[in-house]
């Protein structure tokens, strides 16, 4: 016993001393060399190790990709509080490893090249710059669950900083740990603004290019897309929630408390089509603070940066929020029924007419994402599956299925909300491939062997056999979902069922 008690003290020692020490940042910008000019400072309250190993991530969470951030990183520098110089030195390709002066504190400098334009890289210009922060911060290794502190120096001129973070002051944020300050990017310039509350909720857009919002709609329709998320959800997992609108390019990242998301560079939009297309890609990262941010494969949490997060279960995050984000303009009333379909045959017609569906599963995408997800040869669509494509529409089969077989009385959105309720709220964990299964055969009141064999096999799908009494048909020749031709008085009530009837 007496031994236990010494142990168990040494261990709460070892803990309380990891934990004594403060880690804060101050960030300049070099807008003409496009650099982001970094400077840390450490302070143990009680240094007890001779040395501290500084860590940065790899990748950035919704990001499955490796992204080797510290290949943007230059000039490392360590010095004591005086200015002197102290020894460092390298470890693998993202740890630094300082030696600790004797009154535990120490400064670092580096330099982080900030000219990519994608939602994963920090991009410094001239009037703007966008920080990707799992790209930029340090944490010492091994103890993420750690706060830390963040100072913007902001050229002469500029006035604003947005995140979804709220800031202590204008320029300066405090992180409860690293994985909330890697999970929010901030904007950083003259941009423009817009502040609402909604439904008791705080929300701020940042907007790089805002050339025709205000006769656009979208702050409308995004209030939409909220309450049908809600009215889906039953909750709201944010006190406030930021847009990051970057100018023209591609691609959009989820965060807890915000999306960042490029744009045409402009509300604009030279078509109705164009309009529901950016509608929902906004859905979409929306509806990820339910699905990936809160309900999570179990292998996705806790995050570790140095290597992939491989699961099977990321055309469920992926996938299935591709069919809410068509659920979503549909149920919040932007979309009617034929323009939500045509959002979903988007899909369709990327996946079905193409030979890569017989050569890999729904479940193996999921793996080999990290290979393909930014590295796709000019053959992907011979030799495999995109669970963006492939997802959405076995989600529709899927809600058909639990619905049929559960007599009406479930649906797939029993699933999303028993995961959500379940395990991010209650128990607060991610799930397993095995518990979600569970559940949708629980939601179903049967076996589900079939619906599984369309995630686990190349098997070719009957679409016909399975919407077979929904009102909807697929057109095989040219690879579209429809509705059937004067639908009979039951057909009408599973349209209706599923919100695809006007």
């Amino acid at each position: 016993m007496k031994k236990l008690l010494t142990v168990l003290l040494a261990v709460l020692w070892a803990v309380s001393l990891k934990a004594q020490y403060t880690l804060s940042y101050q960030v300049k910008l070099d807008t003409v060399g496009h650099y982001l000019l970094v400077d840390l400072t450490y302070k143990a309250d009680n240094p007890a190790a001779e040395e501290v190993t500084l860590n940065l991530p790899r990748w950035t969470p919704g990001y499955y990709e490796i992204m080797d951030y510290a290949k943007h990183l230059a000039d490392f520098c360590a010095s004591d509080a005086a200015g002197n110089a102290i020894a460092w030195k390298k470890e693998g390709m993202n740890r630094w490893k300082v030696t600790l002066p004797r009154d535990g504190v120490f400064q670092a400098a580096y330099r982080v090249y900030a000219n990519r334009r994608d939602v994963g890289s920090s991009r410094v210009e001239s009037e703007i710059a966008f920080v990707a922060p799992a790209g930029v911060f340090m944490h010492v290794d091994g103890d993420l669950n750690h706060p830390v502190k963040v100072t913007f120096e902001l050229p002469s001129g500029w006035s604003k900083v947005s995140s979804g973070l709220l800031p202590d002051n204008g320029t300066t944020f405090t992180a409860p740990d690293f994985d909330t300050l890697y999970d929010s990017p901030f904007l950083l310039g003259n941009y423009a603004t817009r502040h609402f509350i909604h439904k008791g909720h705080s929300y701020d857009f940042a907007l790089e290019t805002p050339d025709g919002l205000e006769d656009s709609g979208f702050e409308a329709d995004f209030r939409s897309i909220v309450s049908a998320a809600t009215r889906l959800m039953g909750d709201v997992p944010y006190d406030n929630y930021c847009l990051i609108h970057l100018g023209q390019g591609g691609g959009g990242l989820e965060h807890l408390n915000s999306q960042a998301c490029y744009t045409d560079g402009t509300y604009r939009f030279p078509s109705r089509r164009a309009y529901l297309n950016f509608m929902g890609f906004t859905a979409h990262e929306y509806f990820h603070l339910y699905n990936v941010k809160c309900i999570r494969p179990a292998e996705l949490w806790p995050f570790n940066y140095d290597r992939e997060a491989v699961t099977p279960m990321l055309w469920v995050s992926e996938g299935l929020t591709c069919y809410y984000e068509f659920r979503l303009l549909r149920d919040s009333g932007i979309a009617s029924a034929d323009e939500s379909l045509e959002q979903l045959n988007k899909y369709f017609g990327m996946y079905a007419p193409f030979e890569g569906q017989r050569h890999a599963s729904l479940r193996q995408s999921s793996y080999d994402i990290w290979l393909n997800f930014m590295n796709a040869d000019e053959n992907e669509r011979d030799v495999r599956v995109n669970y963006y494509f492939k997802g959405p529409v076995v989600g529709l089969l899927m809600d058909v299925a639990i619905r049929r077989k559960s007599g009406h009385s479930h649906s797939l959105d029993d699933v999303m909300r028993t995961l959500y309720y379940r395990c991010y709220k209650e128990e607060k964990r991610g799930f397993t491939e095995e518990e979600f299964w569970t559940l949708v055969a629980d939601v179903a009141g049967g076996p589900v062997d079939d619906i599984r064999r369309l995630v686990d096999t190349t098997d070719d799908i009957d679409y016909n056999a399975w919407l077979e009494g929904t009102g909807l048909k697929v057109d095989t020749e040219n690879w579209r979902i429809g509705l059937v031709d004067q639908p009979a008085p039951a057909e009408k009530a599973f349209l209706k069922e599923l919100n695809l009837l006007d």
